[in-house]
This record gives structure tokens, sequence and C-alpha cells, in this order.
């Protein structure tokens, strides 16, 4: 191999790197191999002059951050954080057509747990970075390089415990870019490039019931099973109001004038359908959601237990965080309390500015007639724990997709995997982008 790769000739194979590191994070039962993908990282940055620094919120929970001021950069302007994360949602390897753990490349395809959540951005992010930082061409102003631990379980031991603990190492940077957003989405063959300029903010609760415990073969007046059941079928049965936000109004605007329909609220799912997964992302984004997924209580058939809990997954629109919780607290009624066991923030910001005119900018210079376009996510991502010290967040990874490949579907999903094309088009938007930012 050439001793000085362009970027595009080591993308892939640092993507492949990456997902051979088993990362997967299994949330409150720990997680592993996030300190040797952090090390990998730190030893390619390394290789090209760039030194960083590896923090562990807990033993082998590792982040790293790394600044690249090269001379020839503005150094009057605030930092860019550039920022990913190292570690994957576990696979089940036999659910998979091939190893999920072994980078392979088939077809002209990364595959592998991470090829699209985010592994491919983070190798994208390297290969830019060291083929500027070879070749002498420094970004336009200073970028520090974050890549964090524990982002699949909400960051409590990675972007959070670092904004908490190590705000000075990152909270000079005025705005971001990160995932979930850059991906194409191609409408009546013109493409548009989803932006990520919001996302919900987390609910998830713990309904829990108290009753009278006794023998199940009297009557009982107060089951805690009961009292549960009737709120659980009111949370899971109840239809949110559209809260439709900028963001995803603009969105809407800019697929209604390429499919040449009006996309109402009630049918935005039904509409988009011919889009793939993406329509199930958007319907999520038009309103509230809280959807029961676990339920606990009783531990033997004849006896009436005298507690009975439920897990809920709630996620809020930005800006209606009380509305949702005051709707719980009259959906569960008076038997039944809630326990938040995690929260976070909404995040939201606009589509304007210089950092959106260079994204803007640089996708079009790298695909004429496209068009950028912001949206909301229905999930989060470590941008919350960023926007808690004032930093403005945009999800951008670039990737041109092809039109049959439903993206969507692939995040967490079995045989998750990314074009080699949309890698290297990635490196070409990212190394563009830097010369504007």
């Amino acid at each position: 191999m050439d001793a000085h790769p362009r970027a595009a000739d080591e993308v892939a194979g640092l993507c492949r790197d990456l997902i051979r590191f088993d990362t997967s994070n299994f949330g409150p039962s720990g997680a592993k191999g996030e300190r040797e993908a952090a090390e990998y990282v730190a030893a390619r940055l390394d290789e090209v002059g760039i030194s960083s620094i590896l923090l562990e919120s807990e033993q082998r929970r590792a982040s790293l951050v790394a600044e690249w001021a090269p001379g020839g950069c503005d150094t009057s302007l605030p930092p860019l954080m550039i920022h990913g994360h190292t570690d994957v949602v576990p696979a089940v390897a036999s659910d998979w057509t091939v190893d999920p753990f072994a980078g392979e490349l088939i077809d002209d395809y990364v595959w592998g747990r991470g090829a699209v959540d985010m592994k491919d951005f983070d190798a994208i992010v390297l290969a830019v970075v060291r083929e500027r930082q070879r070749t002498g061409r420094p970004p336009r102003r200073p970028v520090r390089l974050v890549f964090t631990a524990d982002e699949e379980a909400g960051g409590p031991r990675g972007s959070g415990w670092l904004a908490e603990n190590h705000p000075d190492l990152v909270a000079d940077c005025t705005e971001a870019i990160g995932e979930v957003g850059g991906f194409s989405l191609t409408v009546n063959e013109r493409r548009l490039y989803l932006i990520q300029t919001a996302e919900k903010g987390l609910a998830w609760l713990n309904l829990i019931a108290d009753g009278t415990a006794g023998h199940g073969s009297m009557r009982n007046d107060d089951n805690a099973i009961t009292h549960l059941a009737e709120a659980v079928s009111r949370v899971g049965n109840h239809r949110w109001p559209a809260r439709i936000r900028p963001a995803q109004q603009q969105f809407l605007d800019a697929v209604e004038a390429a499919l040449g329909v009006r996309i109402g609220t009630d049918d935005v799912e039904q509409t988009l359908a011919r889009l793939g997964s993406i329509a199930r992302m958007v319907g999520a984004t038009m309103s509230h959601t809280a959807n029961p997924t676990m339920l606990g209580g009783g531990y033997k058939v004849n006896v009436i237990p005298g507690q009975a809990t439920a897990g809920i997954d709630g996620r809020f629109i930005p800006g209606h965080e009380q509305e949702f919780y005051d709707t719980i607290t009259e959906l569960i009624g008076e038997k039944v309390r809630y326990e938040v066991v995690t929260g976070d923030v909404a995040v939201e910001t606009t589509f304007d500015g210089d950092l959106a005119a260079a994204m803007t900018a640089s996708l079009q210079a790298a695909d004429p007639g496209s068009l950028a376009v912001p949206f909301m996510m229905s999930a989060g991502t470590d941008a919350k724990a960023w926007s808690k010290l004032g930093i403005r967040c945009f999800g951008f990874a670039p990737l041109r997709l092809p039109p049959e490949l439903d993206f969507v579907a692939l995040f967490h999903g079995v045989d998750e995997r990314v074009p080699v094309e949309s890698l290297e088009f990635g490196c070409r938007v990212l190394d563009d982008f830097l010369d504007r930012a």
C-alpha cells in the first residue's frame, strides 16, 4: 500500500478494523471492548502526530478527546467538535448472514455491527483527519475530536460523564457534528440529505402499582396487577396529539414538494411508506410516544401480589416535556405512580448560520442538485450531553446511499452494512466541509 494513502483509500479498512473490536454495550450489565477501540483510534491519530487523552469513567469504559489545531487554522475561531461513539448494541451471531464482528467486505459493502451506527463515521473522520494532517492541510478552524463510550446506553459513562466531570475539555466548542444525519433519501430521483437539528427527549419510566396482597381464590378489589394492567393499557393506547416543530415542518415541506402530495399529520407513515422504514421514524417524531416495554409482578399463581411494575419507553417533543409528564400522570390514575429511571433533555437548534451553509455547500459540491433538509430524530444521541454545555449540535455524518437500501432499518438491525462508495463519498464531503466550517 502507498505509504501515504488518501482518505478514500483507507476508510473502508479503518471501518473494518473498528468493527472487529466487539464493543457491545449491554447497558446495566456493562460493556466490553471500548478501551481497545479507543486505543486503536488514539494510535491512528498518533501515527500522524495528533495526541489524545483517554479517560475512563469506570475501568475500561474509555472515551477519547484530541485537539486538532495545526498551524494554518484560524485559532481566533472557537473549536468545532466532531464526535462519534465506539460502542455498539449487541448482535446475535446466529441471526446474521456473516459474523457481526468480522468486518467482512462483501459485494463492495462493509458488513458488521456498527457499520452504520456508527463506526462508519468514526472511520470517515479518522481517514480525513489523517490525510489532511499528512498532507499539511489544516481545517479552517480548530477541531476537537471526541470518541465516546456508552452512547448506546444513554451515555452516563461516556458523553454525560465527560460533560459533567471534564467540561473543560470540550466546553470551548460552540458547535458540533456527529450522528445521526447527512445520509441521503431518494425521492422521485432527487436526493435529499437529512441533517439532524433536533431529537426527542428521553423518559424511561417505571410504573408501580401497589395493592393488597392476598390469596388468589378470594375477591380482591385492590389488586396491584389489575391496577397496573389498566394503567398500561391506557398509556399504550393513548393517541398523542401532533406537535410539529420547525425541523419537522421543513422536512415535510421538502418531501411534499418532491412527492407532489400533501402529507397530513394523521397519515404520515402511510404517505411516506414508499420511502421505506424512515416513515416510522418520521411518524414517531410527530408527537410524544410512550410504549410499554416490560411487565413484572407476582411470584405464584395462587398469590395476589402487593406490587406490580411496568417499563415505559417515553420520548417527548422538544418544548413539551411538562405536557408529556402531566399526561402520563393523568393516564396512569391514582392507583399507580411512576419513577423516572432514565430521563434526558430534548435537543433542538435551527438549520441556519454559517455551519448549516457549509454543510449544504459541501453536499452540493459532491452531489450537484441535492438538497439539505433538517429533520428530527425519534431516538437520542450524545448531543444531549453536549447541548447542556451550550454547544449547538447537528447530525451530519454524510453518506450518499443507493435508493434501494433501507438504511434506517439497518440501525441496530441484522446484517448491518454500509457501501464502500458511501464511505468514500463521506470522506469527500467531510474534507470539503472542513475548509468551510
